[in-house]
């Protein structure tokens, strides 16, 4: 792949990560409160998300997508429980909340939970690759989609990057500490309601 083709597909990855969002809500209160260690490791998990995902978008595209849905099912259901529990644990801690940030103990693994139930990460990342590889279709080769799939991890890693570089500022964090129990009850509703609407999909019958 040439150079012209290989930057939309970074810049499409930047845009993917710097949009406003509930993983940057979630970031924002974890680097504030925790630093930018804990914030990079956040999005490290939520890489893993972004990742399958995307694997499954390209893999899509190229007419080879055999899996069966049941495995994901499964893992959507314990990662959407594993989220309902930090959520309500923030909503339910009272005063203790202004002393406990949501997922700050364990980003790693909040941010695989966080980026594997993202309702919208699949029709995202179909929709970038689609335009990305416009006029390959059903020819979309192995090289190209592997090209593809580097160039849009490293646009995410600059996007995570400056997400984590802006929402470590000292002006950022003060403002945070400023409202911190309010903004970790709404990333905790947030958890809850990112939780619950995954079970659902995991436990209903697909049409």
């Amino acid at each position: 792949m040439t150079a012209t083709e290989l930057l939309p597909a970074v810049l499409a990855g930047v845009v993917y990560v710097v949009t406003p969002g509930p993983a940057t809500l979630a970031v924002l209160s974890i680097t504030a409160t925790r630093g930018r260690a804990r914030g990079l490791a956040f999005f490290l998990g939520h890489g893993v998300g972004d990742a399958t995902w995307s694997a499954l978008a390209l893999a899509a595209l190229m007419g080879a997508s055999r899996l069966g849905p049941d495995l994901f099912r499964l893992l959507g259901l314990v990662c959407g429980l594993y989220l309902i529990f930090l959520g309500g644990r923030a909503i339910l801690a009272g005063a203790s909340t202004a002393r406990t940030t949501v997922g700050a103990d364990r980003p790693i693994r909040t941010g695989i939970a966080f980026g594997l139930t993202n309702p919208k990460a699949y029709p995202f990342a179909l929709a970038m690759y689609g335009a990305l590889s416009v006029g390959a279709g059903p020819s979309l080769g192995l090289a190209q989609a592997v090209g593809l799939f580097l160039a849009t991890s490293l646009g995410i890693a600059i996007g995570d990057f400056v997400t984590v570089a802006w929402s470590g500022l000292p002006m950022i964090g003060r403002l945070f500490l400023r409202f911190r129990g309010g903004v970790t009850r709404a990333v905790g509703l947030l958890f809850v309601l990112f939780g619950v609407r995954t079970v659902w999909e995991a436990v209903s019958p697909h049409r």
